[in-house]
């Protein structure tokens, strides 16, 4: 049977190669996981039990097409409480499924295609299938020699390296998925004041704003309120990566586009889910700290760990991740110690 050709942006798609990974060592009986990007903690008791008590009243219906007011009422205290931002609950506050949908109606709002978006390397793989979906061209700046801090010279010097790009904006990630890097106020500033000399966009994944082990976060909203867009959500503040809640924040001219795309992409995010953040956002605002406590203790000890080995590590600020460059004179690419420590990666509590 001949069938006409699919969507020719799917071939330079593959499917997510640490996803693919994660579904094989899972097979692997007493398997010590450090794949996926998502607590170990289970969500917390009270606000499984809002889910629970959300079943019993029915709470089965759809939601209005930009989330439950009461979550929308409850993110805009609960991120001006902790991040100083300030974005109004009625329209400046999108309910999503999850902080990937966030991105993705994100990206698809502010570009056309034949645009370029700037995007800091190292950086969470997975924005780039969304930008490509979008024909959208990623430009990489390399920030492995400013210790994978985004600097305002860097922006410059690559907008001057591609005087034929149609750059729209800018994609950050901090706490950053993979480094652990984060910013102070002086340098969200920096990359605030850059972005609005060139008229980029910004849309800043903080998703891990709750996982900081030094200073607390510091929002881009606080900064560049008129060019941004906030991805965050309740996966890692809460241990609720299950549960699909996700929050795009940006001004009312940016949100009432986005509407459009979310509706048309997923409707809603689930109404049983959004009634559990409720409770998460309204009565659970210290969550985070007895994970936070336990993530800070395994960071010193695998960082030090890895520094005896010889390894060269980044040290995080936040998230939950490692950062560390294998030794040269090992000979091995990313994908091999992985694979290599299949048999040793057993749980022996």
């Amino acid at each position: 049977m001949k069938l006409q050709p699919l969507n020719k942006q799917l071939a330079d798609i593959d499917v997510s190669e640490i996803r693919q990974f994660d579904e094989s060592v899972s097979k692997i009986p007493g398997i010590l996981k450090l794949t996926l990007g998502e607590p170990d903690f289970n969500t917390p008791e009270h606000v499984k039990q809002a889910g629970i008590e959300a079943i019993q009243e029915n709470y089965s219906h759809y939601t209005g097409m930009v989330g439950d007011p009461e979550l929308r009422e409850a993110a805009q205290h609960f991120f001006k409480t902790k991040y100083d931002t300030d974005y109004a609950a009625e329209d400046e506050i999108l309910v999503t499924v999850g902080a990937t949908e966030a991105l993705a109606t994100a990206i698809t709002t502010i570009s056309d295609p034949g645009d370029a978006m700037l995007v800091p390397s190292p950086i969470y793989p997975g924005y780039i299938p969304l930008l490509t979906l979008n024909h959208v061209t990623p430009i990489y700046m390399d920030t492995s020699k400013t210790n994978f801090v985004l600097t305002p010279a860097l922006i410059e010097a690559t907008i001057a390296a591609h005087p034929d790009a149609k750059i729209k904006g800018i994609i950050l990630n901090y706490p950053s998925n993979p480094t652990g890097v984060t910013y102070r106020a002086s340098e969200v500033k920096a990359i605030a004041a850059t972005a609005a000399e060139h008229d980029l966009y910004i849309i800043c994944d903080e998703i891990y704003s709750e996982l900081t082990y030094g200073d607390s976060h510091v929002s881009m909203g606080s900064y560049a309120y008129d060019r941004t867009f906030v991805v965050n959500g309740l996966s890692k503040s809460h241990a609720m990566t299950g549960w699909r809640i996700g929050f795009l924040m940006g001004p009312r001219v940016l949100i009432a586009e986005a509407k459009k795309v979310h509706q048309y992409l997923v409707t809603a995010a689930t109404t049983i889910a959004q009634r559990a953040g409720i409770e998460a956002l309204t009565n659970g605002q210290d969550d985070a700290q007895v994970m936070k406590a336990a993530y800070a203790k395994r960071r010193d000890f695998v960082y030090q760990a890895l520094l005896d080995m010889g390894f060269d590590v980044a040290r995080p600020d936040g998230a939950f991740y490692l950062f560390a460059k294998i030794p040269i004179e090992l000979g091995l690419d990313s994908r091999q110690p992985s694979r290599n420590r299949l048999p040793q990666s057993r749980n022996l509590r």
